[in-house]
């Protein structure tokens, strides 16, 4: 049986640009490329309305090619208990109100039973300084929070 995993926007939005000048994001772009190529099909891949919205967003070119991405994926429902969670999230300010999609991203991922949540926000998902308070809310509401994690290290077996 593959893992579950929710495709948080950050991870099409790093396989459909253009390479970047940035050493850093360009090894980030190609990590996400190779695990894209190698890896994906190990996993059952879930998105929502939120990434959809996100790719949506900004140049119609780029925006275009991310929705190419990510157009087979199925979607998870926004259910009352994604909101609860969510709304959980901020008010315990582990995540900052001015992060509120990224919340929601958690408590989709954290709702529907997702193994993991890829991304390479490592801001306010994908970041060990906050991980043990995330998980803590998603227990608080009888759930348990996905691994957050970026393409990197889904690299290997």
């Amino acid at each position: 049986m593959k893992s579950k995993l929710y495709l948080e926007t950050t991870i099409p939005s790093y396989l459909t640009s253009r390479s970047s000048r940035d050493l850093i994001i360009a090894g980030h772009q190609q990590i996400t490329r190779e695990w894209w190529d190698t890896r994906r099909n190990r996993f059952d891949i879930y998105i929502s309305q939120f990434v959809l919205d996100e790719a949506k967003a900004g140049d119609p070119e780029a925006a275009r090619d991310r929705m190419k991405a990510i157009r087979d994926l199925p979607l998870l429902d926004i259910t009352p208990e994604v909101e609860v969670l969510a709304v959980s999230l901020l008010e315990s300010r582990v995540i900052p109100r001015r992060a509120a999609t990224d919340a929601a991203h958690i408590a989709i991922a954290a709702v529907h039973g997702m193994d993991f949540l890829m991304t390479w926000n490592c801001v306010h998902l994908a970041n060990a300084a906050i991980a043990k308070a995330v998980a803590g809310v998603c227990r608080q509401h009888g759930l348990e929070c996905p691994v957050i994690c970026t393409p990197e290290e889904l690299l290997g077996e």
